[in-house]
C-alpha cells in the first residue's frame, strides 16, 4: 500500500504531497513543525506536542489552520491508514502562499498545513538505546529563538552532517561561555559522580523538549534528583553517564564525546532504566488512548474532513 500525506485538507499518496513554490515555508522557512513519536499504533505525548505547536505558532503569529479536534482527527487518521504501528508522525505549518515579500502577507493568506508519516525500522534504535551513541561537539550557531520549534535548521543540518563524518549519531552545541545548549536534533544530559540527573533550563537557549519533560516528571517520580543548569564539555566528560532525548530517539545513551569515553563507555545503568520507564508509561498510554478512541470514531472523524 502506497504512504498516504496529508496537505491542506486532502490526503493523497506521498509521492504527489507538493505545495506551491512561494508558500513561505521554502521561501522563508517561515514555519514551525512538530514531530509525534509511535508506540503501538497511538501517538506519544499527544497533547505536549499540541500544546507546544500552538505556542510556537503564536510566537509566529501563525492562524492554526484547522481546529485542535480536526487535527487529532487527521493525525489518527494517517496513522491508521498507514497501519503504523511504531514510527513518526511529522507536522508542518508555513503562513501560506504568498508573493515573495519578506513582511507578513497583509490581508493574511492560509497557512498550509502538511503531515506525513513513516515507519523507520525499530531494531536499529533498539540498537543504538542498547549500545549506546557518541557524539560530537561544535559551536553553537544557531539564532536565538531556539525554544520556537521552526524549520529554520541549517544550523542543525551542518552540525549533524559534521557529525556523520565523523561516524558520530549526534552533535552537541557549545555556547560563546563554553556550555553544552543541546543537540542538533535533540535535548542533552548528563548524570553526575553524584547520581543527579543535570540539562539546561528550558529558555530562549534550547528547545523544550516534550520528551525532556517527561523524562523530568519520570525522575522526579522514581525520587531522582534533577539540576537545570548548563553544564560544560568537561563536566560532560567527567560524568557517570550521558544520553540524549527526543520524540525519535526516546532516550539513547551516549557513550562516547569527542572520540572520549563517558563513564565506562557502555550504557549507564540509570539511562536505560528511565529508558525503560519512559517506553513502559508511552505504551500505557497508548492503551488508554486506545480504550477511550474506538477506531471507527477516529474514521469517521476523518470522512467528515473530507467531505
Amino acid at each position: 500500500m502506497p504512504r498516504i500525506a496529508y496537505v491542506n485538507g486532502q490526503y493523497v499518496p506521498h509521492a504527489q504531497a507538493a505545495v506551491h513554490v512561494e508558500d513561505r515555508g521554502y521561501q522563508f522557512a517561515d514555519a514551525v513543525y512538530e514531530v509525534w513519536g509511535v508506540i503501538d499504533g497511538a501517538l506519544t505525548d499527544f497533547d505536549g506536542h499540541l500544546t507546544r505547536l500552538a505556542r510556537s505558532l503564536r510566537e509566529l503569529e501563525i492562524r492554526q489552520p484547522v481546529s485542535d479536534s480536526a487535527l487529532t482527527a487527521v493525525l489518527h487518521r494517517l496513522v491508521s491508514v498507514n497501519r503504523i504501528h511504531h514510527g513518526l508522525v511529522y507536522l508542518q505549518i508555513s503562513r501560506g502562499v504568498a508573493r515573495r515579500d519578506h513582511v507578513y502577507p497583509d490581508p493574511a493568506v492560509p497557512a498550509s498545513i502538511v503531515i506525513t508519516v513513516r515507519s523507520p525500522p525499530a531494531a536499529a534504535a533498539e540498537a543504538r538505546a542498547r549500545h549506546g551513541i557518541s557524539i560530537i561537539t561544535r559551536p553553537d550557531e544557531r539564532w536565538a529563538r531556539r525554544d520556537i520549534k521552526t524549520v529554520s535548521l541549517l544550523p542543525n543540518v551542518i552540525a549533524k552532517q559534521a557529525a556523520h563524518r565523523k561516524g558520530a549519531a549526534e552533535c552537541w552545541m557549545i555556547d560563546p561561555n563554553g556550555m553544552i545548549t543541546e543537540g542538533a536534533a535533540a535535548n542533552a544530559w548528563i548524570i553526575n559522580a553524584d547520581g543527579v540527573l543535570v540539562t539546561r533550563p528550558a529558555n530562549n537557549d534550547i528547545l523544550n523538549g516534550i520528551t525532556r519533560r517527561i523524562i523530568l516528571a519520570l525522575a522526579d517520580r522514581e525520587g531522582l534528583k534533577t539540576e537545570e543548569r548548563p553544564f560544560s564539555r568537561d563536566e560532560a566528560l567527567q560524568a557517570r553517564e550521558a544520553f540524549i532525548t527526543s520524540a525519535t530517539s526516546y532516550l539513547t545513551p551516549v557513550v562516547q564525546i569527542d572520540g572520549q569515553a563517558v563513564g565506562n563507555g557502555h550504557p549507564g545503568s540509570l539511562s536505560l532504566r528511565l529508558r525503560h520507564s519512559y517506553v513502559a508509561t508511552a505504551k500505557e498510554r497508548s492503551r488508554r488512548s486506545s480504550a477511550r478512541r474506538p477506531v471507527w470514531l477516529v474514521a469517521r472523524q476523518s470522512k467528515r474532513l473530507q467531505n
